[in-house]
């Protein structure tokens, strides 16, 4: 059953050895420069053309008067847990929680079980994404203090990353020597979690044993996240490596960022925040305990704003989600027992248009920074944009569409969102990857499966390329 403002389709069959032709018609089309009143046609899993001849032939016409179609979502940020965590998500219940939500790729990050951090482990990754993933996916290359030989090899991914601060495994590099090698002797883009450790150490012991969540953001302070981000923006600019900073958390990073991107060696740097660090504080805890629970931390309301004025103004350039979720079971232990992390990307989108919708930004806004902007920071090739010949990675949206999140109506595994009770205006309403409807009228295709993102880092990032 079609939605009452969903895209309504006429649609002819069509021999299968020749490729599908869908025309959009009646939406607003977010486009580069402009938001425009023209048709779209797909053809295969691209985009045709924009503004065709009305004689133009296609096989089905979509009919979305009263919507906007945007490129689709470009998560960089996320945790799927596969392999070795599965019973809290898996790339199956992940990406249909994605192709609903509007994200069409993903990049995945490496502290699964066991760690992404050789070719051999990538490559397992990626077999497995092919036959699993709803829509198009890639994945990093963890760094560890001894595989930089394995780093250098690295391909079909879109860099490495670094957890400088807490993580799994063997995943954390602290060591300055283990990070100098690695700043200087690879050539992938860098990204990095940046909390300092030794600043969390002596925190912890200042504070001592406790069982209030409160102290999460207490123990990882702003203090450690800047001397962090401080320390690796260092290694960036004397080693000339291209780095993103992942999950900006405090308004006092803010200027540090804007130095880099405004200085000599500007096209090295990037950043982001994520959702929860944009509109969740510390007065949260009351409502949410340890659900906000997240590294880094929730910070205060300041920080919230100083972040926004980071977005508006350019200084940061993405929003991700940081998706990252554990059972209802496991969040709800007692701090310090209960893990960190939240998911987000059934919601980021909806999240991002209440946003516009409020007047905090504007809808072109929302599609640069979590559509364009990130496909340009990963030289991701023909994402982020609707244009002729890029692919077919689409999304319908309803900007009128109120809808209340719940629990109950969750297709990530972990089964809870952070922004429960929450009514959202802006919503997703029809998805395509790569040319195939992965999601419509409240449900998410049983056959359609994404494809491996393509990177060509010889494009040079955000910066070199940004129009």
């Amino acid at each position: 059953m079609l939605t009452a403002r969903g895209p309504h389709c006429v649609a002819d069959r069509k021999p299968e050895n020749e490729e599908m032709r869908t025309r959009i018609t009646g939406a607003d089309i977010v486009l580069p420069r402009e938001t425009a009143r023209v048709d779209v046609v797909i053809e295969g899993d691209k985009i045709a053309d924009i503004d065709p001849a009305p004689q133009t032939a296609v096989d089905e016409t979509v009919d979305a008067a009263g919507l906007h179609l945007i490129p689709g979502v470009v998560d960089d940020q996320v945790h799927f847990r596969e392999p070795g965590l599965t019973h809290k998500e898996d790339l199956l219940r992940a990406t249909r929680a994605c192709a609903r939500g509007g994200v069409t790729t993903f990049l995945e990050m490496p502290n699964t079980s066991p760690t992404t951090t050789s070719q051999a482990a990538l490559d397992a990754k990626l077999a497995l994404a092919s036959q699993k993933c709803v829509v198009n996916y890639g994945f990093y290359v963890g760094a560890t203090p001894t595989n930089v030989a394995d780093l250098r090899e690295a391909r079909r991914t879109p860099g490495i990353k670094i957890f400088i601060g807490s993580s799994t495994g063997d995943l954390l590099v602290d060591d300055q020597d283990a990070l100098e090698r690695i700043f200087a002797e690879t050539t992938l883009p860098i990204t990095a979690h940046c909390e300092d450790e030794a600043t969390i150490r002596a925190n912890r012991e200042r504070i001592g044993p406790t069982a209030d969540v409160r102290d999460h953001s207490r123990i990882r302070d702003h203090r450690a996240a800047v001397v962090a981000t401080e320390r690796a923006f260092d290694l960036a600019r004397r080693h000339n490596h291209r780095f993103h900073l992942l999950h900006v958390s405090t308004a006092d990073e803010v200027p540090l960022i804007r130095e880099q991107i405004t200085g000599d060696q500007r096209q090295l740097f990037t950043a982001e925040a994520c959702l929860h660090h944009l509109l969740l504080n510390v007065d949260d805890y009351d409502r949410l305990g340890t659900l906000m629970q997240v590294n880094p931390s929730i910070k205060t309301a300041a920080d919230n704003e100083g972040l926004w004025s980071g977005l508006l103004d350019g200084t940061l350039q993405v929003v991700a989600t940081d998706h990252a979720p554990h059972t209802l079971e496991e969040k709800q232990q007692p701090y310090p027992q209960s893990p960190s992390g939240m998911p987000g990307v059934e919601t980021s989108l909806a999240v991002m248009l209440d946003q516009a919708h409020q007047g905090r930004c504007t809808l072109q806004q929302v599609v640069h920074w979590m559509c364009d902007a990130p496909a340009r920071t990963w030289d991701i090739l023909h994402k982020g944009r609707i244009e002729v010949g890029r692919d077919a990675d689409l999304v319908l949206v309803d900007l009128e569409q109120k809808r209340t999140v719940s629990n109950e109506d969750q297709h990530s595994k972990c089964g809870w969102s952070a922004w429960a009770g929450r009514e959202l205006t802006g919503w997703p309403v029809r998805t395509w990857v790569m040319g195939q409807v992965a999601y419509q009228d409240g449900r998410v295709s049983e056959e359609s499966l994404g494809q491996e993102a393509q990177f060509d880092h010889a494009l040079g990032g955000f910066w070199v390329t940004q129009d």
